[in-house]
């Protein structure tokens, strides 16, 4: 008879509602709080979950001391980021601010092409007029295509403005993750009772899936574009590229978005062949077809049986976390649409092999 009391129906129902009410305001109220650490936090996340085959082995180095294999790899990883970081982010502002000085003194001056461009084909008349007018009267260049290096030069500022951000935020997220592999078991078992929460009889594969995608994202795609740029970037280096810092981060953009370094290492090449001694030229040359044939041998290797996800994806995950977060959104927009793509994926086909194996009434 108390069921059909509508006094308490009304009273279960606005408790229910308050208990909502409250929910929700607790859950507000911690994302607000976190919100400045969501990103990291999430990267972080995806580091553990890579490199935990390796944080592995250094465990069974160290008979079993999980906190001491943590320390060690968590260093062993800022060192790798941070040296070769700092010498290309301090190129980069140096590199910037050298060209902002000049450009503000009406010093900027661009070397004429070489005689070597002469024996050039004719598909490349186009681009040497414009270099040609740019080296003889820069402003003139400027006014004729200044929506095009408006659109560059924006793209380049805000590159260039979230790389020191960037690096703090992979500094902060690699130590995140190393206290994340020292407390690995309840890490792992508490993400499995999340997913199982969400996903029901589901969530055990989908768990297992999420981290074979992660470690295959990070290792085949962003492992490859970290190499690549790295090669190219070395090579600038050695060869005396002008602004090589600016190139090599050009570099690792492209080849995180699925185009590879070729839009940057391709001009420089010919450039180099124009302004260098020819035994420079050719070595950067040969370096250079080097590191873009590595990405076919590369990726096979890394990614093992198949591709994550389309091209497309890894592409638009990719764009879409640069602009909406910056470096730090470069790498990680593409883990987490290759996520979501495989998640979606699989809930398709296990809602297909349910349908196909459900009795018809």
């Amino acid at each position: 008879m108390e069921s059909n009391n509508p006094t308490l129906r009304f009273e279960k129902l606005v408790d229910m509602l308050v208990r909502l009410a409250v929910l929700f305001f607790l859950i507000g109220w911690c994302f607000v709080i976190l919100r400045p650490f969501v990103l990291i936090l999430i990267w972080a996340g995806v580091i553990a979950i890579a490199i935990y085959p390796v944080y592995s082995f250094f465990t069974k180095i160290f008979r079993g001391r999980k906190t001491l294999a943590a320390v060690v790899l968590t260093v062993l990883l800022l060192s790798i980021l941070i040296i070769p970081s700092w010498f290309v982010t301090q190129s980069v502002f140096e590199e910037v601010s050298h060209l902002r000085e000049l450009n503000k003194d009406g010093q900027l001056v661009i070397p004429p092409p070489g005689e070597n461009t002469l024996t050039w084909p004719g598909i490349t008349k186009p681009i040497l007029e414009f270099w040609k007018l740019a080296s003889d009267n820069l402003k003139e260049a400027v006014l004729k295509y200044s929506d095009q290096l408006k659109a560059a030069g924006a793209w380049l500022l805000t590159a260039v403005a979230g790389i020191g951000m960037g690096l703090l935020q992979f500094v902060a997220s690699i130590i995140i993750a190393g206290v994340l592999l020292a407390f690995s078991t309840s890490a792992g078992d508490a993400t499995t009772k999340v997913f199982v929460k969400l996903a029901g009889t589901h969530g055990e594969s989908f768990a297992t899936i999420t981290v074979a995608t992660v470690r295959s994202v990070v290792k085949g795609i962003l492992g490859v574009a970290v190499i690549q740029a790295a090669m190219a970037g070395l090579g600038f280096f050695i060869a005396g590229v002008p602004y090589a810092g600016v190139w090599t981060v050009g570099c690792l953009f492209f080849a995180i978005i699925q185009v590879g370094a070729g839009p940057i290492a391709i001009p420089i090449a010919i450039y180099m062949f124009s302004v260098a001694d020819t035994l420079t030229a050719v070595l950067l040359a040969i370096w250079l077809l080097i590191t873009l044939v590595s990405d076919n041998i590369l990726k096979p290797l890394l990614l093992g049986r198949g591709a994550p996800a389309p091209m497309l994806v890894v592409f638009l995950g990719a764009i879409g976390g640069f602009i909406t977060s910056g470096i730090l959104g470069l790498f990680l927009g593409a883990v987490i649409l290759t996520i979501g793509y495989k998640l979606f994926m699989v809930w398709l086909e296990s809602n297909h092999d349910e349908a196909s194996v459900t009795p018809t009434p």
